[in-house]
């Protein structure tokens, strides 16, 4: 399993799509540490540069890292049926659901690569700006950029760090759901295709009942800003994420690559 774990992390490293989406997220935080008209347009001064990863996650979270996990994702399966490699492999004396469990997995800690190097951008970006205590919030902690008075670094540094592992689970059931499409279409493009339609068609159910709301994945994806018991967030999550992959064991185990 450890053979066909590396394999996986080997292939993704080098898919030229993640190499692209790792260089945009180590940038997207400098556009925010640099830009003249932050206040202007946003009404947002920055005063600590613990306040820059809170804005390189909000910008990107509804739609740009979305977007890069169910491309990357989906290559996973999609690529190597184009490339005809899927099938020699499965020839081999392999158990398929460590074949696609190995996948599953590395799939799942993809969106945690994005954000650590979305975090490591913002807080190369943000030097200028400094890291000792300042007055106001990190932007991800209680009182979101405007806080409650005086924040010390510690507290700081901890609220980031609690958001960015927030928002590194709520990719997980995006991760989930592009690979099950990848196993269903066997094409990249498709399966990224579904992926990003079906999460633009959870965001217009808001017009449906709030009851219904809550149990749509999109409702969840602001998760890193909430403060307070997120246990019901992220039962829900964990459910979406699990039952994806549950799923695409099944239909691989049953699909002719």
């Amino acid at each position: 399993m450890l053979t066909l774990l590396g394999l996986e992390f080997r292939k993704l490293l080098g898919a030229r799509s993640v190499k692209i989406a790792l260089i945009i997220a180590f940038l997207i935080p400098w556009i925010w540490s640099l830009a003249p008209r932050l206040q202007q347009v946003y009404g947002l001064v920055l005063t600590s540069g613990f306040q820059v990863p809170a804005i390189s996650l909000i910008t990107s979270v509804q739609f740009v890292l979305p977007l890069f996990v169910a491309l990357s994702c989906a290559e996973m399966i999609g690529t190597e049926v184009a490339q005809g490699t899927l099938a020699p492999l499965l020839l081999r004396p392999l158990d398929r659901n460590r074949v696609i469990a190995s996948k599953l997995i590395v799939a799942l800690l993809y969106p945690a690569l994005l954000l650590l190097t979305l975090l490591l951008g913002s807080f190369l970006a943000g030097l200028r700006l400094g890291y000792s205590d300042f007055v106001g919030g990190s932007g991800l902690g209680p009182g979101g950029f405007i806080g409650q008075g005086a924040l010390d670094s510690a507290a700081a540094l901890s609220q980031v760090l609690r958001g960015y592992g927030l928002g590194a689970l709520v990719m997980a059931p995006i991760a989930a759901l592009s690979m099950l499409y990848g196993v269903i279409f066997l094409n990249t493009s498709a399966a990224a295709l579904a992926t990003i339609a079906t999460l633009q068609i959870m965001r217009l159910l808001t017009v449906f009942p709030e009851g219904f709301q809550q149990i749509l994945l999109t409702t969840h994806l602001d998760l890193f800003l909430r403060q307070g018991n997120l246990t019901q967030s992220l039962a829900l999550l964990t459910i979406y994420t699990v039952g994806f992959c549950l799923i695409s064991i099944f239909a691989f185990d049953r699909r002719d690559v």
